[in-house]
């Protein structure tokens, strides 16, 4: 890789709106998700790209039953929090303190866009320590 960086200007009100999107919560963040898609035709890509929907047919309802991907939220530490920062810790590979941190700001994302079977296999591992999952 080369050590080059390139210096990149940002307008003012795109500084402004890229703020307010990292400040928001993650229920704020799928209202404004939905908000996009259902008004805009601007939908959210797997891998945070957005994509511009093709306008006609309906065919959102047969997407959602062949989904492949999923995102794993916790949504609940119950009585053993230290067990459930662990596997949090081990899921995610954030640091001791960055899990603890996912933990107490329940819901909070822990693997987006991954296959079914990992995402099952997350949500036993964390309900193995006393947490609770969603798979969305």
């Amino acid at each position: 890789m080369s050590e080059e960086t390139a210096t990149v200007e940002y307008s003012d009100s795109a500084k402004q709106m890229g703020d307010q999107i990292a400040e928001m919560t993650l229920k704020a963040a799928k209202e404004l998700s939905d908000y996009l898609e259902e008004v805009h035709g601007i939908k959210a890509a797997a891998g945070g790209a957005v994509v511009m929907s093709g306008g006609g047919g309906g065919g959102g309802e047969a997407a959602a039953e062949a989904q492949t991907e999923f995102d794993v939220v916790l949504t609940g530490f119950g009585d053993k929090k230290l067990d459930v920062v662990k596997q949090v810790k081990a899921v995610t590979g954030a640091s001791l303190m960055e899990a603890k941190k996912m933990v107490e700001s329940c819901p909070a994302t822990l693997k987006e866009a991954v296959s079914k079977e990992d995402a099952e296999k997350i949500k036993a591992d964390i309900e193995g320590a006393g947490g609770s999952v969603e798979m969305k």
